[in-house]
């Protein structure tokens, strides 16, 4: 393999942080990965992540927008969703109750991914979730 050649392949969107850009986002998700079996779990974390971005970031300010990026490899496929900042902290698993409206995405997210990172940067936050194609006992890719 070339040096500057990579197994991976990543794809990318940005959208305007409109809630109807969700639907699009899951789309977009569902079709790069189409017959993959980890398409539908991925799809739902670009869902909760997008959503997320729009609800409680300035990506669904005026003017703001959330990027999406999607990695696949053999081993793992990892979705990853910018937003424009404007909070003061970073996204975090909050544990609620199971009557509550809100605050549970992030925590679904935790449960069907193998792994999730978030990442701040001057401009936002980048929560990536990966999900691995073959996992041993432990949830440690093969």
């Amino acid at each position: 393999m070339h040096e500057y050649t990579s197994p991976a392949r990543v794809w990318g969107l940005s959208c305007p942080g409109f809630p109807e850009e969700v639907s699009r986002a899951r789309r977009w998700t569902r079709d790069i990965l189409r017959g993959s079996p980890l398409a539908e779990d991925a799809e739902l974390i670009v869902s909760e992540l997008s959503a997320n971005a729009i609800l409680h970031t300035a990506s669904g300010r005026e003017y703001g927008s959330f990027h999406l990026a999607v990695a696949v490899s053999a081993q793992v496929v990892a979705v990853s969703v910018t937003d424009d900042g404007g909070t003061a902290t970073a996204p975090k698993v909050e544990h609620q109750n199971q009557d509550a409206e809100h605050g549970r995405g992030l925590g679904m997210v935790s449960a069907i991914a193998h792994r999730v990172v978030v990442h701040d940067s001057d401009r936002g936050h980048t929560v990536t979730a990966e999900l691995y194609s073959n996992t041993r006992l432990g949830g440690q890719p093969c």
